[in-house]
């Protein structure tokens, strides 16, 4: 019923931001210099704040016409180069016959879409043929497509690697580097030709067990019941995933921010006063992070379950009991492939040492071949996003990378 009442609320207030979207735009002819034009700004403010504070269900695009490689400025093309239902694999083809390395990077089916990590692939795409995960909104996808779990996450990272072939590499950001870890494993033991070169974690959980933040708390202050219960919804018929059972992304944005509640207050206050100013260029940093932010898609309940439960309540990888299929994953198998796991100091989602854990259980990869790298300053967003990410993180990531092509 929760779902229901919400796309209630959508369905009524959706028309009401695009009437006021129009009323700031004819207002904007009002916009001059005076002071008895104000009460007009503040207004015209107001509408626009109003208008672009709405949750969407549709994925951005991500929008990167063209990079830089070397020299010169070339054209970005994306193709889907597998389609899956709950995800494509999509290709970030580039308008230059330059050979660079493969990369994978799996986003995390956290809520929101893959267009989140859009400033990890501009940084990655002037030195690297970019893949990324491209998940698709749990309730797009029809009943008859059948369950989503962690297997059949695992199962499509390693289709994808497969797809992208030998040699290439892999990075995982927040939610699905254990995941990743246990793929990459699967493959070493069974010698998949399509085994990654190198793989990156950042900022994920593998041992929730280290230094525990208020979301792993949250994990554990419940059983699984009790999530099932509470957190799990059904699709309405009138969507293409009519009464799939998911765990909608309304839920996970307002967790999410109920975690920093003033520092959002504080930025739609802000926008306000921006807008009042004139100072575009803070208006359209603001509109282009909470367009983003506020774009959510719903997760599958098997996938969204089965993780907190194995991942975040038993712990399975670190204790040795995490499975695929029924059988045993051993990251230990892993030997080839190079390790990089990174970390936030003022990380408050995933804390220090909880990625590092992967460095330990992966003690077949000898420790020439094995990273880490703490960065100071940043918080979660940080890690993959922004100048530090660009700056200071990613040419570590470039290194490891371009080692082992």
């Amino acid at each position: 019923m929760m779902y229901q009442l919400w796309q209630a609320r959508q369905d009524m207030l959706n028309p009401m931001r695009r009437a006021a979207r129009g009323a700031s735009g004819m207002l904007r002819s009002f916009d001059v210099p005076h002071p008895a034009f104000f009460g007009l700004r503040q207004a015209r403010a107001a509408l626009e704040v109003f208008a672009h504070s709405g949750l969407t269900q549709e994925r951005p695009p991500f929008d990167i016409p063209a990079v830089r490689v070397g020299d010169e400025l070339v054209e970005v093309a994306e193709e889907v180069a597998e389609a899956g239902l709950f995800g494509s694999l999509l290709h970030f083809r580039k308008a230059t016959a330059v050979r660079q390395p493969r990369v994978l990077v799996v986003a995390p089916m956290s809520g929101h879409f893959a267009t989140l990590l859009r400033g990890t692939v501009q940084v990655l795409l002037p030195d690297n043929d970019v893949y990324i995960t491209d998940w698709h909104n749990a309730r797009d996808v029809p009943l008859a497509a059948g369950p989503f779990g962690v297997d059949e996450f695992i199962a499509t990272i390693i289709r994808f690697l497969e797809v992208m072939g030998p040699g290439s590499h892999v990075l995982a950001v927040c939610q699905p580097v254990a995941a990743v870890l246990a793929a990459v494993a699967i493959m070493a033991e069974d010698r998949n030709r399509a085994v990654p070169r190198s793989m990156t974690l950042m900022a994920g959980p593998i041992d929730t067990r280290v230094s525990p933040t208020k979301v792993n708390e949250l994990a554990n202050s419940k059983n699984i019941e009790w999530f099932e219960r509470n957190l799990i919804h059904t699709v309405p018929w009138r969507h293409k995933g009519g009464g799939r059972k998911v765990y909608p992304g309304m839920i996970q944005l307002s967790a999410f921010m109920s975690m920093n509640l003033d520092r959002h207050t504080q930025a739609f206050g802000d926008q306000f006063r921006h807008l009042v100013d004139g100072d575009t260029v803070k208006v359209e940093a603001h509109r282009k992070f909470y367009d983003e932010y506020l774009a959510v898609m719903d997760l599958p309940a098997e996938f969204y379950l089965e993780t907190v439960h194995r991942i975040f309540q038993r712990h399975d990888l670190p204790l040795g009991q995490m499975t695929y299929r029924g059988r045993q994953v051993r990251p230990e198998a892993i030997r080839r492939t190079a390790l990089l796991t990174v970390e936030g100091e003022k990380d408050d989602i995933c804390s220090i040492g909880q990625t590092m854990a992967a460095l330990d259980l992966c003690s077949g990869i000898p420790l020439p071949m094995k990273r880490h790298h703490l960065q100071t300053g940043v918080g979660h967003y940080g890690i993959f996003n922004g100048r530090r990410w660009a700056n200071e993180i990613y040419p570590r990531v470039r290194e490891m990378i371009q080692a082992q092509d």
